[in-house]
């Protein structure tokens, strides 16, 4: 594939995860020239590295699950166990088995009932790791090429196979300050009418 037919972040190969150290991720093994090249593109199997716990039995679960198509992109093989691509060039990327995140102040989005922390520092390729599961699984999403909404959607029956053993909280949760109830209105009472 010649140089400009490649994303503009495949070309420049600027870091794809500098906030890794801040959630934990390192351990992704999506290393930066993986991830260059995959987003980059090119034909036969997609390379990645697996993450340290890639041969969790949970992280089996996932891969036998995964969908032969996830936001409209097919999918491709690739040569680390516990991880899945699709696309061509590779425009969604998965990696089972990475470190689960810790409390984070990044947003917490949940989509089909999977908490997702979402990484946006390096838009327009986004990076989604799965909060409250072990081993958390983590998918980056070119966002020029995939939507991430749709690509976390099709990719909800392999996650949901690892079960949740917490969520994501809000500041009032964290803080304890109360959420205000809404005071009820009274119904207005139908007008009466008068007797035969």
């Amino acid at each position: 594939m010649s140089a400009s037919h490649q994303p503009p972040h495949a070309r420049s190969r600027r870091p794809l995860h500098r906030s890794r150290r801040r959630l934990g991720l390192a351990a992704a093994g999506l290393t930066l020239a993986a991830a260059a090249t995959l987003l980059a593109g090119c034909s036969g199997p997609v390379a990645l590295d697996p993450a340290a716990d890639a041969t969790n039995p949970s992280c089996a679960d996932v891969i036998v699950r995964l969908p032969d198509t996830v936001a409209d992109a097919e999918r491709r093989e690739t040569d680390a166990q516990a991880t899945g691509a699709w696309g061509d060039p590779a425009a969604v990327l998965l990696v089972c088995g990475v470190e689960p995140p810790g409390p984070t102040t990044l947003p917490c989005d949940n989509v089909n009932g999977i908490d997702w922390i979402r990484d946006d520092s390096d838009a327009p390729t986004y990076t989604f790791t799965t909060f409250g599961r072990t081993p958390a699984v983590q998918v980056v999403v070119d966002s020029l090429a995939a939507s991430g909404t749709s690509a976390l959607v099709d990719l909800e029956p392999a996650v949901a196979s690892i079960p949740q053993t917490s969520a994501c909280l809000n500041a009032d949760d964290v803080l304890g300050v109360p959420t205000p109830t809404p005071t009820p209105t009274p119904a207005e009472t139908p007008a009466s009418t008068p007797a035969p």
